[in-house]
Order: C-alpha cells, then structure tokens, then sequence
C-alpha cells in the first residue's frame, strides 16, 4: 500500500525496518514528545511489523514509513492510533527523524497525504493529536495543515524541567 503526495508516499513497514526504526525509537531526544520512557528491542520491533498486517479493526492502530519521492529515502514515521471506527477518528502522531530531514515540507505533505486516506479509504470524521505546548514547530505545522486547538490540559506531562502543558489539535475531514 503506498498513500501519495507531492514530496513523500507513505508506506507500509516493511521487516527491513526494522533496524531503521530501532535507531528511530532508541533516540533519547525524541522521547519527551513521543512518550518513551524505556528502550525498544529489535524483537519488540519485529513484532510490532508482523502484528500490522492483522486487521486494522483489530489492532486500532497503522504505522506508515514516511518516504521521500525523489530518492525513496526513508526520513520518518506516521502513526494513526486508538482507531476508532464507530466514532470514525483517529489519534495521530508524526515524526521526520533526523534534523537535516526537518523542514523540507515532508511532514506537512504527510499530513496532507494521511488525511486524504483517512477521509476517503477509512472513513474518518477526524483526526487528533496531542503535542506539548512548547513544542512550537509541532503545533505550527498542525495548524497550518487545519488542524485547530481544541483543549489545554495543564501540567499533564512531567519532564525533568517540571510539568508542562500539553495542547490537543482536531482536524475535522
């Protein structure tokens, strides 16, 4: 399955990446925005590739590769996630891993792309996403992809540097 748009496609994983997203999921200096609070194993990984290919129904959850067009390189990751197909939404979380990656247009034509397939292949109403409230570039980027704050939950995540905010962003489809 390949989701397209201008600049990237997103793919299905693939066991090859297992080692991608092992150095992906290992790197300390996304954890605060991702949640992580202990290392991935590279079985874990493989595990987590073999269950996406069960039911989408049953797993509630997609990770898709963000890779580029051009040069079919693989810059990130998107995770649809707590799928709710009663209630048609979905949670949503992105990630462009390096930092020469960042700021090429890839994650807003991800987003772009990820909303098309939710609309139209799943069925979604909407989708959220939850991103610290300091996180400026995060919210930036949902912004300008329609995504609107709908929610301010105070000192709901705490780091070393005390409790911070965290917004929630709804982007209805």
């Amino acid at each position: 399955m390949h989701i397209e748009g201008e600049k990237v496609c997103l793919r299905a994983m693939e066991p090859e990446d297992v080692e991608r997203m092992y150095r992906w999921e290992n790197d300390a200096s996304v954890w605060a925005v991702s949640g992580t609070i202990a290392p991935f194993s590279r079985h874990q990984l493989q595990r987590f590739i073999d269950e996406q290919q069960f039911d989408l129904q049953q797993t509630r959850q997609q990770r898709l590769i963000i890779q580029t067009l051009d040069e079919g390189c693989a810059v990130g990751a998107l995770d649809l996630f707590e799928l709710d197909l009663l209630h048609r939404r979905a949670g949503i979380g992105i990630l462009i891993a390096e930092a020469e990656n960042r700021g090429k247009g890839y994650a807003a034509d991800a987003l772009a792309a990820v909303a098309r397939y939710a609309r139209e292949v799943l069925g979604l109403k909407q989708l959220w996403c939850n991103v610290g409230a300091e996180n400026e570039a995060s919210i930036a980027l949902f912004l300008a992809a329609g995504y609107e704050v709908c929610g301010r939950k105070r000192a709901w995540m705490w780091s070393p540097e005390g409790w911070k905010d965290e917004m929630m962003l709804q982007k209805m489809l």
